[in-house]
């Protein structure tokens, strides 16, 4: 089964795909993985790469077509990324939102940074990749109707979440 799981930014996608990756027995690849690797390498932080991928479509592209490549070889994945609904043939494809406040918390939390910056943060990536998604590919990212099942994650923890989108493979799996 392949499964998307895309939302913005500390909405959680990363923590439930690694969960579900656990539950299901199934590898999982990360949009977000590859971008902070292609950062690291340039010697820039998220910020200052999302402002260079916003002059340089070939990023964004790159990141689109490898996880692309790596579903159609997989029988079994969950891909995760913001745009991965957008390119990715799937079985199930996830959507994730909550609300800024609990988004910036949980950045908080893994990145030890104050609420302050990490909410400026959170507004201007999500200002940039809005901008990058919608020059590049013409992707509305607040267009939500992709998504088979969207889930407000400020309501759940991460098990919850996790065991929500069980429930759905379950019901999919019996149809097929």
């Amino acid at each position: 089964m392949i499964i998307t799981i895309s939302g913005l930014a500390g909405s959680g996608t990363t923590t439930a795909s690694k969960i579900l990756s656990k539950k299901l027995d199934i590898p999982y690849v990360s949009a977000g993985d590859i971008f902070r690797q292609m950062a690291a390498e340039k010697n820039m932080d998220l910020l200052e790469f999302g402002k260079f991928a916003e002059e340089n479509d070939d990023i964004d592209i790159l990141i689109d077509k490898r996880q692309a490549e790596m579903a159609n070889k997989s029988k079994n994945l969950i891909v995760e990324g913001r745009l991965s609904a957008h390119f990715v043939e799937a079985d199930l494809k996830v959507g994730f939102i909550a609300p800024i406040d609990d988004r910036t918390k949980r950045i908080c939390k893994r990145e030890n940074k104050p609420y302050e910056v990490v909410k400026e943060e959170i507004i201007s990536r999500s200002n940039s990749e809005a901008k990058r998604y919608h020059e590049i590919h013409g992707i509305d990212i607040n267009d939500m109707e992709i998504y088979d099942l969207i889930i407000n994650t400020g309501n759940f923890n991460a098990l919850s979440i996790a065991d929500i989108i069980l429930k759905v493979v379950e019901v999919i799996s019996c149809q097929q």
